[in-house]
């Protein structure tokens, strides 16, 4: 009887050995053929679970955003304040380790594809990104007023906190020696000075 292959996590075991190969070479020099040998499969086999080879890089981009969301939600649960929660959210962009930047820097790359071929797909797959992290910081924000640590207005600044994080990325992508860090502290203790409820000592 012929073994019955589960064509997603196919898929997904195929994107997940060509991970550090797309990390090693970019998505620019990633061919087809260095994917299949990575994947120990024939280069025919690929284009039975991948149209193309950016269709291969979506898939490992998926997979690290979905795998960042994870990251995400388990790292807030331990976090007291809202202030801790918002430079949380703004880890991506902030982190300078290896491993984080191997991550941010195949992000810059797959931003080029999108807006160099713009492709449908992965427009649509960013803005369920966008979805998750605007209701993320709703559910923060909304939080830290239930807890009396924001003033009510504070759930205006949720769009504002998107796009500041989306510029950030981009101006960190595009330009030497950005100081991300230094301008997210001061950008976030900027707001807070308007949406914090000051206690009385």
């Amino acid at each position: 009887m012929a073994k019955v292959v589960d064509k997603e996590q196919k898929r997904r075991e195929i994107a997940i050995s060509c991970t550090d190969l797309l990390f090693e070479v970019g998505i620019r020099k990633l061919t087809i053929s260095q994917a299949a040998i990575a994947a120990g499969i024939g280069k025919g086999t690929i284009y039975e679970y991948f149209e193309n080879k950016d269709d291969i890089v979506f898939e490992i981009i998926n997979m690290i955003i979905e795998n960042y969301h994870d990251e995400f939600l388990e790292a807030i649960k331990n976090l007291k304040t809202t202030k801790e929660k918002l430079f949380c959210f703004l880890k991506f962009v902030m982190d300078d380790s290896d491993s984080n930047l191997k991550e941010f820097n195949a992000f810059k790359e797959y931003l080029a594809v999108v807006l160099s071929d713009d492709n449908t797909s992965m427009k649509k797959y960013n803005n369920s990104c966008h979805i998750f992290f605007k209701e993320q910081l709703f559910k923060i924000i909304k939080e830290g007023i239930e807890k009396k640590e924001l003033i009510p207005e504070a759930i205006e600044f949720i769009d504002g906190l998107l796009v500041f994080e989306r510029g950030l990325s981009l101006l960190k992508m595009t330009q030497e020696n950005f100081n991300t860090n230094e301008i997210c502290i001061n950008f976030i203790n900027s707001i807070f000075k308007f949406i914090e409820i000051k206690k009385n000592i």
